[in-house]
């Protein structure tokens, strides 16, 4: 029985896009996580000693981090998306759709 329960989970991993996303989205929580707690570290404007004096800082923790979560987490998601479409130049000719344009400046002012 608990093998037909990971069934849906394993099958959603064998996506390959949903597995890109999920991983961006743990490097992005990851990423927020790191800067909450950098922000507690440090005290900036003394905002550890503002969330800690409330009388629920969960609340102000929790809404903190939630906001974090969803800026980097879809920031990682969108930069891994938009990267798919990217091809690497092997130097073998064709065209140069995917090349920057400050690449592409950038080579010609080394060969001129």
């Amino acid at each position: 029985m608990p093998d037909h329960q990971n069934r849906p989970t394993s099958a959603l991993l064998r996506i390959p896009l949903f597995r890109l996303l999920a991983i961006n989205l743990a490097i992005g929580a990851c990423a927020a996580t790191i800067l909450v707690g950098g922000l507690l570290w440090l005290n900036p404007g003394h905002l550890r000693e503002l969330i800690f004096a409330d009388s629920s800082p969960g609340i102000a923790l929790a809404l903190l981090l939630a906001s974090f979560l969803i800026t980097f987490g879809s920031a990682a998601m969108g930069s891994a998306i938009m990267a798919q479409g990217r091809k690497e130049d092997d130097g073998k000719g064709g065209g140069h759709g995917s090349r920057l344009a400050m690449q592409e400046v950038a080579q010609r002012t080394r060969t001129h």
